[in-house]
């Protein structure tokens, strides 16, 4: 199982210094990935351990890209509804491509009602705008070739899809998966409630004639009790079914994140 991190592209931490200084860490410690969210129009009245500071996250996951070699570059997850199909599909393989492959793009519907107000998006229409995106998506990455509005025109460049993760719950989550995605990515959760949901995302694989799906969790680990404790609870998702496990961080700078990351080392590689 691979173990990545999450990276804060919000608040205060979202600096470039401190982006650019905690990816690079995360990289040298050995980590499989790191991992940042996604929030276009935070209100003032929510605001709080932000203070409506977001980087975009296919921006930053480019200017990541840039100045890292190896690590896996995430969007846990992407909202596809605040986006239209096309440039979005455009700044997914620009990211893919300019990244050596590297991208990991958890998808999900949405639930905050005020960012929608704010793109005038339909919250109601939030599923369908899901599914018609990720349906383009495939046809984007399936051939040089693609229509759009009876307009044919060339999806270029066109690298390697990269693999796409599902947010959110059953069954929705699970049907849209199967249909249009590699997997999951649940967000929380103890080992034998997300092995039942696991087992259920299998089913609903296997129906729709897919290999077995990739698992995204992210979660935590017991870090003050130690490596053995870690791998342990590592253990215990992995026997779940998770493929991925993705350690939640919270740190106020670069000293705190380089801390935390330390003592994760151990399980790190």
């Amino acid at each position: 199982m691979r173990v990545g991190l999450t990276l804060r592209n919000m608040g205060p931490q979202s600096s470039r210094e401190t982006v650019a200084a905690c990816a690079r860490h995360a990289e040298a410690a050995g980590a499989d990935s790191i991992w940042i969210t996604d929030h276009i129009a935070i209100p003032p009245d929510d605001a709080e351990g932000s203070g409506g500071r977001y980087l975009d996250p296919l921006t930053t996951l480019a200017w990541l890209g840039g100045i890292t070699e190896r690590i896996g570059l995430g969007v846990g997850v992407l909202i596809l509804p605040y986006r239209p199909p096309l440039p979005t599909a455009k700044a997914v393989a620009t990211v893919q491509e300019l990244s050596g492959g590297r991208l990991r793009l958890g998808v999900g519907v949405g639930w905050m009602k005020p960012e929608f107000q704010a793109l005038g998006v339909p919250r109601s229409e939030r599923g369908r705008r899901s599914d018609e995106t990720l349906d383009f998506f495939a046809r984007c990455f399936a051939g040089d070739e693609v229509e759009a509005n009876g307009q044919p025109f060339l999806f270029k460049p066109r690298p390697a899809k990269p693999p796409i993760y599902v947010g959110g719950a059953a069954p929705h989550a699970f049907v849209r998966a199967a249909r249009h995605a590699d997997g999951w990515m649940p967000m929380g959760g103890d080992p034998d409630s997300l092995g039942a949901s696991i087992a259920e995302l299998r089913e609903h694989f296997q129906a729709a004639g897919r290999a077995e799906p990739e698992v995204v969790c992210l979660n935590g680990l017991p870090i003050a009790e130690g490596e053995g404790a870690m791998r342990d609870r590592l253990g215990a998702f992995e026997s779940a079914g998770v493929t991925t496990f993705v350690q939640a961080l919270r740190y106020d700078d670069e000293a705190a994140y380089r801390r935390t990351v330390d003592q994760l080392a151990p399980v790190l590689t």
